[in-house]
């Protein structure tokens, strides 16, 4: 099975993804968020550092659930304006 490979988009908002997932962690060890998100530090450290750019929805709103975060907020923080303009047009 060949993957569909991502567009720039995608890899844009997966990047701004890690980024407020780091920014949300602060202090906090990756190890203590994983685990309270029920994941690996593995997992959690390929999305920070977006080399899985399209995680799971459950696993966004499991990291979401235990950063404080609501998913309206990420959605609406990790969508580049380019792909947000086209979608409201």
């Amino acid at each position: 099975m060949v993957r569909t490979p991502l567009t720039p988009w995608e890899r844009e908002r997966g990047e701004r993804l890690g980024a407020l997932l780091r920014r949300a962690r602060g202090e906090r060890s990756m190890v203590d968020v994983a685990a309270a998100a029920g994941l690996s530090a593995e997992t959690l450290r390929k999305i920070e550092t977006g080399r899985a750019p399209t995680p799971a929805f459950f696993t966004v709103a499991a990291l979401a659930g235990t950063l404080g975060l609501s998913l309206d907020e990420v959605a609406a923080l990790v969508t580049p304006q380019v792909e947000a303009e086209a979608a409201v047009a």
